[in-house]
């Protein structure tokens, strides 16, 4: 009878343990649950290269703890491969140049640099990239400054040369240093294509901070090949942030060569927009690579890309710059309305000039971001007040 008793006592203090631990974890959820619902979903979108990862790495520099050692390390054989990829481009950019132009001659590369291209450019072509040595570095500074490279750097627009070229090879000899551990500047011109998915949690008050909105930033890839994936991520949105790389007017896509970047990019906006899930959700649109912008369309004018045929150039210097961005600002302003729904047009809708490798622009730019969605919230709030005191004095009245 006492073992019986026993055994009934530990089987009640197991039961009540199990309890516990059941209570707790169910406890654990909730507070997980309540804390979900006040993280805002930011979503990333824009077509390929309009700077969309550098912005996303910005955040993390800004907003987080920023890369550690590792991390800066794992970046080593990304930028070093950026450097094969670049210079196997432009070399055979060169080749190719030289058989097709009627001044072919000056993108023929100098005899004592042919045997280092060819090298150079089998060595791009790997899967599997070696360190850059300094001897490497100083094959690459030679065949760099070899006059037909640079007449076909200056034709970079159509051989989708990158835009961290130049950073590039002005830093070959501390790319290739023994100790080389890459910078936040490195980290941030490297090139890696996006795939898949990536977030980052953060709020722009800084993580110490009460007061701000928490905000959750998601990252897809914007080639087409990747905008498949795009889909499972349209629900719960509180804003998508649109990016567009104003400089690449002239270019064309990395995957398709006759189609011109900003036309993709205006289909692309124009798409996103018509998403019936998106009805409520606010729209920034960030025009970015204003630096390059401003550097280019002093020597491209607009009108050289389909969409900007009507373009006409007004002045030079600054103001011509200014022009130019407001008729870019402009198109894209008259493409929202034309592709907002009737029972869309009360949504958030702000445009953003930046340039993504400025640290200082981006983080005024997302404190900018943040206070325009506290506002909203703010006013959404205020729209249910009524609502919430008629059921309130419905229940009194019960």
């Amino acid at each position: 009878m006492g073992s019986l008793c026993s055994r009934q006592r530990h089987y009640n203090q197991a039961d009540s343990e199990e309890n516990a631990r059941t209570a707790e974890i169910e406890r654990r959820i909730e507070q997980e649950t309540k804390a979900e619902k006040h993280i805002q979903k930011l979503l990333l979108l824009g077509a390929g290269d309009s700077g969309k990862s550098t912005i996303f790495k910005q955040i993390k520099l800004l907003f987080q703890s920023g890369f550690d050692e590792a991390e800066l390390k794992g970046y080593i054989p990304v930028i070093h491969a950026n450097v094969y990829q670049t210079i196997k481009i432009l070399h055979d950019g060169a080749k190719e140049l030289a058989q097709t132009e009627e001044d072919s001659l000056k993108y023929v590369i100098s005899d004592e640099n042919k045997e280092n291209g060819e090298k150079l450019a089998e060595i791009g072509g790997r899967l599997d990239y070696p360190c850059l040595t300094k001897e490497l570095a100083q094959d690459i500074e030679a065949i760099w400054r070899d006059n037909a490279i640079q007449e076909t750097y200056s034709r970079g627009n159509e051989l989708q040369v990158p835009d961290c070229t130049q950073y590039l090879m002005e830093n070959l000899q501390r790319l290739s240093d023994t100790n080389y551990v890459p910078t936040k500047e490195d980290v941030l011109y490297a090139r890696v294509r996006t795939t898949g998915v990536v977030e980052i949690q953060f709020s722009p008050v800084g993580q110490k901070k009460r007061s701000g909105e928490v905000y959750r930033l998601f990252d897809v890839g914007g080639q087409r090949n990747e905008r498949r994936k795009w889909i499972h991520l349209f629900e719960g949105v509180t804003a998508v942030i649109f990016c567009v790389a104003i400089s690449e007017y002239d270019r064309t896509l990395f995957e398709d060569d006759n189609k011109n970047r900003m036309v993709e990019t205006k289909e692309l906006f124009e798409w996103v927009l018509k998403q019936p899930c998106f009805e409520k959700t606010a729209f920034m649109l960030f025009l970015n690579k204003f630096d390059l912008f401003e550097k280019k369309v002093l020597q491209v004018p607009l009108n050289v890309c389909e969409w900007y045929k009507d373009y006409q150039p007004v002045s030079t210097g600054k103001q011509e710059i200014e022009h130019a961005y407001e008729f870019v600002k402009k198109k894209f302003e008259e493409l929202y309305f034309q592709s907002t729904a009737p029972n869309c047009v009360d949504r958030v809708f702000k445009i953003y000039r930046t340039t993504a490798l400025d640290q200082k622009l981006i983080k005024k730019t997302f404190k900018l971001v943040d206070e325009t969605l506290r506002r909203r919230n703010l006013f959404e709030a205020a729209k249910n007040l009524p609502e919430i005191f008629s059921y309130t004095r419905l229940d009194g009245l019960r």
